[in-house]
């Protein structure tokens, strides 16, 4: 499995300041996410798809829009709205007359359909990294803008990059980005990457007339701007006039408040949260925030209502009742509790989840097991794909109302913050401390102290692992936790891939601070280390850190390579962990779907 993380950029001396994150919010305003947040205009990409998507819904059946072709589309489609998906998907000004090469993946079944109609012609170069073969389709400009089109209306990953160069070689050629603006531009040749979501996988054979020329990366994402054939999906979880999806999750102190958010239909434009201490009836309300959520490919509920309200001002130890709701219903009443000051508490925490039915039963049976449980942890890759409501919808809906009166805690994984594309639909269900490091966005990466304990949770995926080591450093070096936890996706000690740079970057700051457990996901197996300093196994549990990977749901199940360092290694899936802290004494359980004990462990300070 290949990473898909952009912490090994190879060209970041030609960014200067600037950020690798903001390149891969390309294509976020055409996919689900905030549809109030973007004004989109016409005469875009993502403004055509919009109109012609709402029309295809009037106007056709679901097992006629099961059923979509791209010569249906193409039929579908005005002549101006055609004109815009041809020109306006990737613009840039050239100062001198210019060849440009569309390098196209041969195994996408459908050529773009502006490429001939531009004028572009198929030449006989192949251009290959080790999974593709990209066939050239080259033109010449005149100086002035250039404007190419959609990438097709399927959802083709490997999406077709390009490259300029100048007709006459004397002429020095001067490329400014229009649409992408932060296109950056980087040199064909060899070992050079296409996309910046996947910087490992990099071109093999580049033909000689080729090699030099201005290359223009993209990001596999940009695949989903005009996807619609064989695109349209459909939730069994739909919004309603009620709320549901209530989920809470934990400020950055969890012992004065809580962060509650909720879902209704798109006709409720307004909501709010009463909360009251148990055993009395002093009432607070307080106006919760909306966003309308947009899932353009979600058919039957392509937008819907998200409501968030923070707590404040609660007093530690305390159990409070709340409902939340609108003029036209209500909840029912839950409860949640603040933390206190005892030093003694528990939390169970999962592997990846990819939206498993099976997942919210363990999970259910995990609630009624440990009804003590602070919070639940998750390690990344809550759903399949992230931007899809409908997963979203599946995940919330497994689970069963557990994290109505128990809070999660989460990071993203390679699956929620996916194809370069970032984590915007995971933001905006689900909110976390704003905490994490300079300029990066917030809730992604974040602390929190549980009582004496303190937890770093890291997104590996969105962000380069150099970006966050300051902060990792200073947030270990100012806390006086008795337990410290780190939380982030990819483990740094596996047989499956290596992550030499999280071992370089991150794991001498574990060492260094006395973290007592790191906790990842992504290959869906489980792993728990000898403590390791140093990159080596200790023998005394306090003597080092020890790394547990885990899955929520199916595992490999396969013999694999038992990694010398490995205390216990289980293939199977669909576990969690248990951890209950008193004071200075950690016990752990690792425990499968059926409520066996599969691994255990305990830590004396």
């Amino acid at each position: 499995m290949k990473r898909t993380g952009l912490d090994k950029i190879r060209f970041v001396a030609s960014l200067g300041n600037r950020t690798l994150w903001v390149i891969a919010a390309w294509g976020a305003i055409s996919l689900s996410g905030c549809a109030q947040r973007h004004g989109l205009r016409h005469d875009s990409v993502a403004g055509v798809m919009g109109s012609v998507v709402t029309r295809l819904y009037d106007q056709l059946t679901p097992a006629q829009l099961d059923t979509l072709s791209d010569a249906f589309i193409l039929g579908f489609i005005s002549p101006k709205e055609k004109a815009t998906l041809a020109t306006a998907y990737w613009r840039f000004e050239v100062n001198v007359p210019v060849v440009v090469s569309v390098m196209r993946d041969s195994a996408q079944q459908k050529v773009p359909f502006w490429l001939a109609d531009q004028g572009f012609e198929k030449t006989g170069l192949k251009v290959r990294n080790e999974l593709y073969t990209y066939e050239v389709w080259q033109k010449e400009f005149t100086a002035g803008e250039v404007g190419l089109g959609i990438n097709g209306f399927d959802k083709h990953r490997p999406v077709y990059f390009v490259s300029v160069a100048p007709v006459d070689a004397a002429n020095p050629l001067k490329i400014r980005a229009v649409f992408p603006r932060e296109q950056v531009i980087s040199v064909l040749d060899t070992g050079a990457f296409t996309y910046f979501d996947w910087d490992g996988l990099v071109l093999k054979e580049v033909p000689p007339s080729l090699r030099g020329q201005h290359l223009l990366p993209t990001i596999r994402g940009r695949a989903r701007e005009a996807h619609v054939v064989g695109g349209v999906r459909y939730t069994d979880f739909p919004s309603g006039i009620l709320p549901d999806q209530i989920t809470l999750t934990l400020p950055e102190d969890p012992a004065t408040g809580a962060i509650v958010q909720w879902r209704c239909d798109r006709t409720v434009s307004h909501s709010w949260i009463t909360y009251w201490p148990v055993n009395t009836s002093d009432t607070v309300r307080i106006e919760a925030r909306r966003e309308l959520l947009e899932d353009r490919q979600l058919q039957n509920d392509r937008y819907v209502s998200r409501f968030i309200a923070r707590v404040t001002d609660l007093k530690p130890g305390m159990t409070y009742r709340y409902v939340v709701g609108h003029d036209g219903g209500a909840s029912d009443t839950l409860h949640f509790k603040t933390a206190d000051a005892d030093n003694r508490f528990a939390f169970t925490w999962f592997g990846d989840i990819h939206n498993d039915e099976k997942w919210g039963s363990v999970l259910q049976r995990a609630s009624n097991k440990y009804p003590e449980t602070a919070f639940y942890v998750a390690a990344g890759d809550l759903v399949n794909t992230g931007l899809h409501g409908d997963d979203w919808d599946a995940f919330f809906g497994y689970s069963g109302g557990v994290f109505g009166h128990t809070p999660l805690m989460a990071v993203p994984g390679n699956h929620d913050s996916q194809d370069g594309l970032g984590a915007s639909r995971y933001q905006s269900l689900l909110a976390f401390p704003d905490n994490g490091p300079a300029g990066l966005p917030s809730g992604l990466t974040y602390a929190f102290r549980y009582e004496h304990a303190l937890f770093l949770m890291i997104d590996v995926v969105s962000f380069p692992v150099s970006k966050q080591k300051d902060w990792i450093a200073r947030q270990l070096a100012a806390s006086d936790a008795t337990w410290k936890f780190v939380v982030f996706h990819f483990p740094p000690y596996t047989s499956e891939e290596p992550y030499p740079d999280i071992v370089k970057e991150w794991v001498p700051l574990f060492d260094e601070h006395h973290v007592d457990i790191v906790m990842n996901g992504h290959f869906h197996y489980y792993l728990r280390t000898d403590p390791m300093k140093g990159g080596m196994a200790q023998q005394d549990l306090t003597g080092g850190t020890t790394y547990i990977m885990s899955v929520g749901t199916r595992g490999k199940n396969d013999s694999g390579t038992v990694e010398p360092y490995a205390a216990k290694r289980i293939n199977e899936g669909h576990l969690y962990q248990h951890i209950r802290i008193d004071d200075r004494k950690l016990a752990y359980v690792c425990i499968d779907s059926v409520g066996n004990i599969r691994d255990s462990f305990e830590i004396h300070k």
